[in-house]
Formats: structure tokens, sequence, C-alpha cells
């Protein structure tokens, strides 16, 4: 079980030649397409947006799962996104903090 608790930690087990084997499992296994937005009738492939792999329950709480290819699967960067609530996503416009008017 790797131990991922600080960010080099993370750093080392997403570089490791295991992971991105088994990184590469699951992208052909998901036909490089991202399973949400798939799930939600959209085609989201390698040449749309930037792949990533998602590991469903969390690496931070659960890194016996790590390598787990059943606890893995590919979202898109914007979905990825989404599910870990970052801020650059596609469904979170940039809200305006102006009007349009100027006076």
């Amino acid at each position: 079980m790797p131990v991922v608790k600080t960010r080099a930690d993370r750093a080392k087990f997403y570089g490791s030649t295991q992971w991105r084997k088994l990184r590469k499992e699951c992208l052909e296994r998901d036909n490089f397409e991202c399973q949400w937005c798939k799930a939600d009738g959209r085609l989201t492939m390698q040449s749309d947006s930037i792949l990533e792999i998602d590991h469903i329950k969390e690496l931070e709480f659960y890194p016996e799962l790590a390598l787990d290819i059943d606890n893995l699967r590919t979202l898109c960067k914007d979905c990825h996104n989404f599910r870990h609530k970052r801020m650059n996503y596609r469904g979170n416009a940039k809200k305006k903090k102006w009007s349009d008017e100027w006076w």
C-alpha cells in the first residue's frame, strides 16, 4: 500500500511505473472516454480534453485502493475538477463582478 500523505508522496506515487501502467490500462478499459460525459450522453475523448484518472474512493482516505483498477475511472479535466470542487470546471462560468454599465 503506497504512502500518500504529503504532496511529495503523491508526486512519487503518480510518477511511479506501477501507476503509469495502471493508468494506461484504465484509459484503455474506458475506451479513452470521460465516463461522466458518456453517462450524460456526451462524448469527450483525448482529442477533446485532457483525460485524467479519478480514484472513486479517494486516495487520501483509502490508500489501500490506490492501485485497484475497480476503484478507478477516466474523467475529463472539467469533470475531474468538478468532482473535487476545483474552480476551473466547465459548469462554473465566471460571474461578472461589475455590470456592463459604466456610470
